[in-house]
């Protein structure tokens, strides 16, 4: 299974073309059956970039009419960034919930393939791409579009914020036994179709991550004490009018 989903491409193009002007404000993208062309992708893949796109409230379907190009309300450099705290414990939150619900409706196969990905954790070379491909296997199971978008758009995020990138590196290669192990937990739980069980191993999987998180940031903080503290003795010491 491909670790980025294909719609995800669409949406960067026709984003694209809307921050360029070439679709402006007001209006109309190409119909369905064209773009899907233009793309060479299946017109269900074009559906779900539209999805997204209303979601990022880039565009307006008007039923009958067509697809069209709306002005941000929010430009993207006037939003507040997402801490890593604010998006794990929304992961949290959705991710239990997909969880749960992919107890009750995960196919055989999915199951053999979320098995897959588990074992790749185990191996470095494959780990982090194992663990995402892992969360969306899990998301894919629910068999609801809006909850793979919305697992999918909280994952974009993990993958395109410096700083939410920063802080998950300081903290997953750290604890590998204890990251398969909550892995582990959650794929006996969903594959027993124990949706209590599978919400309860993802919220304690997220909440360990948080917990790091505010240890590697307390660290981080400390150091930065530390070497403040250290350059101000520095500048005040009088130790060498002794010599």
């Amino acid at each position: 299974m491909k670790s980025r989903r294909l719609f995800w491409s669409i949406v960067e193009k026709l984003e694209d073309l809307i921050d360029q002007g070439i679709c402006p404000a007001g209006s109309r993208l190409p119909a369905e059956r064209e773009l899907a062309q233009t793309y060479n992708v299946s017109r269900p893949t074009i559906r779900e970039a539209i999805i997204a796109l209303e979601v990022r409230e880039r565009v307006e379907v008007k039923t009958g009419s067509g697809v069209y190009v709306i002005a941000q309300k929010n430009p993207q450099h006037t939003v507040k960034p997402i801490s890593a705290f604010e998006l794990t414990q929304a992961r949290a939150l959705i991710e239990g919930e997909a969880a749960a619900l992919a107890a009750s409706t995960i196919s055989d196969d999915e199951v053999t393939a979320l098995k897959k990905a588990l074992s790749d954790m185990a191996s470095p070379a494959l780990a982090d791409e194992a663990d995402q491909r892992f969360h969306h296997i899990i998301s894919q199971a629910t068999h609801n579009h809006a909850v793979q978008l919305s697992v999918e758009n909280l994952w974009e995020l993990r993958r395109s914020t410096p700083e939410i990138v920063a802080a998950y590196n300081d903290v997953c290669s750290q604890g590998i036994d204890q990251r398969i192990k909550e892995h582990t937990e959650i794929f006996n739980a969903i594959a027993s179709n124990d949706t209590a069980a599978a919400r309860k191993a993802m919220h304690s999987h997220f909440n360990r991550l948080i917990n790091a998180l505010f240890d590697a940031s307390e660290a981080r903080e400390l150091e930065e004490v530390k070497r403040k503290t250290d350059k101000t003795r520095g500048l005040y010491s009088i130790s060498h009018l002794s010599k």
